[in-house]
């Protein structure tokens, strides 16, 4: 199974053009899958829609969560229809087996005054105080992904027009930047990164001391540690500042599809989570408003 996994690996690669993260959860879960039909003597081509719904039970005694269950399924999914479709395999387990169905969990997002507290820790007296200002306003003012930040390169930031291109395997968008977020990016792209930056070559937007560029884990440790300054008892991830951004958008009177766009959702019902989080006075002004309200 190792090498027709490998195989299967390649064409999410390269025919699929799948992101690297979304590449490394299928990895995950299809070796995962293959390390329990070892473990229990099972040949991946013979197994029976018993033997997957067995091993979804299994996921669910060793404590994994619903959606990794859910996750798992489709990724073990995508492998067999591959198989088939290559005359690998018969028959396609999978098939008939409904996912779990995983609970919608209430996005966790910070109050404008959390918002304010947390963006003003960052001092600009140093190089790394400079950068880690101009990161934490971007990252709220553009609502973007932690791996879409961090994979920005200088040339994807256009001071004049104060906006952004945000570039993904498939598709790109272009995000407007605030006049404070604009700033404190100016100050660090002109006065901290040309001195962090040790070689001419590198291209990225953000990068770390050693002037490389910034890694997920780097842009964690930095919020982490900024929450930390602010005595903020809530948990803050990149996330949770896409979260508050969408939400203080729609609470401030931007409608649903700008922020779909802005957010980069293929499908508008991702966006209308937030709706949850409208304040009373948007509420009385629809009701005002609105004809049949």
């Amino acid at each position: 199974m190792e090498k027709q996994i490998k195989n299967f690996l390649e064409f999410l690669k390269v025919e699929r053009k799948m992101s690297i993260n979304t590449l490394q959860s299928y990895e995950r879960d299809v070796l995962q899958f293959d390390k329990y039909l070892n473990e229990n003597r099972l040949n991946y081509a013979k197994i029976k829609q018993e033997d997957v719904k067995e091993y979804l039970n299994h996921l669910k005694e060793i404590g994994k969560k619903t959606s990794s269950i859910s996750r798992s399924l489709a990724s073990i999914r995508s492998f067999y229809q591959y198989e088939v479709r290559n005359k690998k395999v018969k028959q396609n387990p999978t098939e008939n087996i409904q996912a779990p169905k995983v609970e919608k969990h209430i996005p966790s997002i910070l109050s404008s005054e959390e918002i304010e507290l947390l963006l003003n820790q960052p001092k600009d007296i140093d190089l790394k105080g400079t950068r880690d200002k101009a990161m934490l306003e971007f990252a709220y003012a553009t609502g973007m992904r932690v791996t879409e930040i961090i994979s920005l390169n200088v040339d994807d930031v256009n001071i004049e027009t104060a906006s952004v291109v945000c570039k993904t395997t498939t598709k790109q968008r272009t995000i407007p930047l605030g006049s404070l977020s604009l700033k404190a990016l100016i100050e660090y792209m002109e006065k901290a990164r040309p001195i962090l930056v040790k070689d001419e070559e590198e291209k990225a937007l953000f990068v770390n001391i050693n002037g490389r560029r910034l890694t997920r884990q780097g842009f964690w440790k930095i919020i982490k540690y900024y929450k930390e300054q602010a005595h903020i008892t809530k948990e803050i991830t990149p996330h949770v500042l896409r979260h508050s951004f969408a939400t203080h958008l729609l609470q401030n009177g931007a409608d649903l599809k700008s922020i779909q766009t802005m957010l980069g959702h293929s499908d508008i019902s991702s966006t209308q989570v937030y709706m949850q989080f409208q304040d009373d006075g948007i509420k009385d002004i629809y009701k005002k408003a609105h004809p049949r309200a």
